[in-house]
């Protein structure tokens, strides 16, 4: 395996970091340095400059004030935007992925989004609580979705941009897919920390940040077990 180094960034944590979405950084680290990949993981607060250089950029979840000002501070900055358009990685949760599209509501108010995917997203009728899972995008080449989701948002995909999963439990977007990707950019509903909860998710995004078709195998006997113990919860009414 290559030793390039791996440089990861957690966006705004003082912000967006609801449901244990920090781990994520923790995931990703650990399975890159069990490859021999180095890795140095940068939290950056939303009073400092983003860097451009970074492979992986993660955004989590938060409230509503929290995420408008994240959106207002991250347009202001372009940081992130620069890094996309030089090839960097960003995979975002709840708030964060809304956070991608053209626009979303806070607090009852229509906040601009960053505008790296063409998605945007309103409110439901009714708060999304509970388990989430889908067949993912088989293009993909992933194992079923499993995740946690708490929102009220709904999520509505345009054409240019496609949906991770279709829906088997929860609610995700709408009802019927969950998640959108495009390129290097990938977003979703699922809090878990999602993953830790989907190893072959995280190493996916570990492909794309290093240029790889494949990376060496990994013991996920754990992360099996959650998964095989939540799906077994579910199936059984207890989600």
């Amino acid at each position: 395996m290559s030793t390039e180094s791996l440089h990861i960034v957690c966006i705004y944590p003082d912000l967006l970091s609801t449901y244990g979405d920090r781990g994520n950084a923790l995931i990703l680290a650990r399975r890159a340095m069990q490859r021999g990949v180095p890795v140095e993981v940068s939290e950056i607060r939303s009073d400092q400059p983003m860097p451009t250089s970074a492979d992986i950029y993660l955004l989590g979840g938060g409230e509503d004030g929290p995420q408008a000002l994240g959106a207002q501070r991250l347009l202001a900055d372009g940081g992130l935007h620069r890094a996309v358009a030089q090839g960097s990685v960003v995979f975002a949760v709840c708030a964060g992925y809304q956070l991608l599209g053209t626009s979303f509501f806070a607090k009852g108010t229509k906040c601009a989004g960053l505008e790296l995917l063409d998605l945007y997203s309103d409110r439901g009728p009714t708060r999304a609580v509970g388990e989430l899972a889908g067949d993912i995008d088989p293009r993909l080449g992933l194992p079923p979705l499993s995740g946690f989701e708490n929102h009220g948002g709904r999520t509505h995909l345009g054409p240019s941009v496609s949906p991770l999963a279709r829906i088997s439990t929860g609610v995700g977007n709408d009802g019927v897919y969950e998640g959108a990707w495009r390129g290097k950019l990938l977003g979703t509903y699922a809090h878990g920390p999602a993953l830790a909860r989907n190893p072959a998710l995280a190493d996916l995004l570990l492909r794309w940040a290093l240029g790889v078709n494949q990376l060496p195998p990994l013991d996920d006997t754990w992360a099996d077990r959650l998964r095989s113990e939540r799906k077994a919860a579910i199936a059984a009414g207890r989600p």
